[in-house]
């Protein structure tokens, strides 16, 4: 890990670690390893809030939040995804004005992070958004964008999102472990037969770092690989 950057521990409700975060120094570099309490669903600022079958989260005890970034839904629980969110002043190192370029650091550094943990060829994705399956707009996992990061056969392993203020940027970022999209999409409001096609078109174009084989990674390794490639 670059000797500039400081590492902060977050824990609490999804609410709670999208409602701010402000780094205890926010003119350094900072990496924020969130530790989320219990399960909920994650939609994007611009999602509708009936998207989710609020009798359905509600049964299955699951929350339903809102985060000020765009994209789809993402199901966030204490185990899984590994959600690990950066901070980086304006005008710093690795500031860019750009939008889209402004991920790259971030999604180069998780593919190398996977190539320690046993999983080389893993890439930050490269231009415009991809919607690799008609979720994405529903599902966050459902689309690829800038810098997210993607295995050799296009499958996606990490999403990214982020938020601007006038001090600098806040990036979220998700490492799925293992991906089993029936209980994100078993909350949302979907029609049986729906269901089960997404369910079916997801399983295959995400991939969850413990589904690629080998012995299981674990958050802590996950954590530990990212923080040993920060730039």
């Amino acid at each position: 890990m670059g000797a500039d950057w400081a590492v902060e521990e977050r824990r609490g409700t999804a609410a709670g670690l999208h409602a701010g975060w402000t780094p205890a120094d926010p003119d350094r570099p900072t990496v924020a390893l969130c530790r989320v309490t219990a399960p909920a669903v994650v939609l994007g600022s611009t999602q509708r809030g009936d998207v989710v079958d609020a009798d359905r989260a509600r049964a299955a005890g699951v929350a339903v939040v809102r985060r000020r970034s765009g994209g789809g839904a993402v199901l966030v629980t204490p185990d899984d995804p590994v959600w690990i969110d950066a901070w980086i002043p304006r005008g710093g190192p690795l500031w860019h004005e750009d939008v889209s370029l402004a991920f790259s650091w971030l999604g180069t550094a998780w593919a190398e992070a996977l190539a320690i943990l046993g999983h080389p060829g893993a890439s930050a994705h490269r231009g415009a958004y991809a919607s690799c399956t008609r979720w994405s707009s529903l599902v966050c996992f459902g689309g690829v964008g800038a810098g997210e990061v993607v295995v050799p056969d296009g499958r996606k392993v990490v999403g990214l999102a982020q938020r601007r203020s006038r001090p600098g940027a806040w990036f979220h970022s998700a490492c799925v472990l293992r991906w089993e999209p029936s209980a994100l999409l078993d909350v949302l409001d979907l029609p049986g037969p729906e269901r089960e096609t997404a369910r079916r078109e997801l399983a295959a174009a995400v991939v969850g770092v413990d589904d690629l084989g080998g012995a299981p990674v674990g958050r802590a390794a996950a954590e530990a690989a990212l923080l040993a490639r920060l730039p």
